[in-house]
């Protein structure tokens, strides 16, 4: 009998990490800039987690809590949550706020999605 514990698809980020996790990455990479407190992060958490598994071959979905990583946050102008930033080749190219359905944030992250992301370097 299995537990109730859920799989996540998506990954922490930090202020120390991001560099490596996101600017570095060579895949696409949305991050959710969300904070624990904040009700509509949650209600947004199960569809990035159905997009991370569905496209984990072709975008890495991030997670970086903005009340302990403010570094981040201030630097890509964070000043509402949840944001989400979509990041290529180490620059922002998309930013999404709110809560987004998955068909929604498909068809904002489409190009990505569906493109071998080293053809769109």
């Amino acid at each position: 009998m299995r537990g109730n514990k859920k799989t996540s698809y998506t990954r922490s980020v930090t202020d120390a990490s991001f560099k490596r996790e996101v600017l570095a990455n060579p895949k696409p990479v949305l991050v959710d800039f969300w904070a624990p407190w904040c009700m509509p992060c949650h209600a947004v958490a199960p569809v990035l987690d159905k997009i991370a598994k569905k496209y984990a071959d072709r975008i890495d979905v991030l997670k970086l809590n903005v009340d302990e990583n403010h570094g981040a946050a201030s630097r890509y102008g964070v000043s509402s949550i949840p944001t989400m930033k979509l990041f290529h080749n180490g620059d922002v190219v998309k930013s999404i706020t709110g809560v987004v359905s998955k068909r929604a944030l498909e068809a904002e992250l489409a190009h990505y999605l569906t493109t071998n992301p080293s053809e769109s370097r």
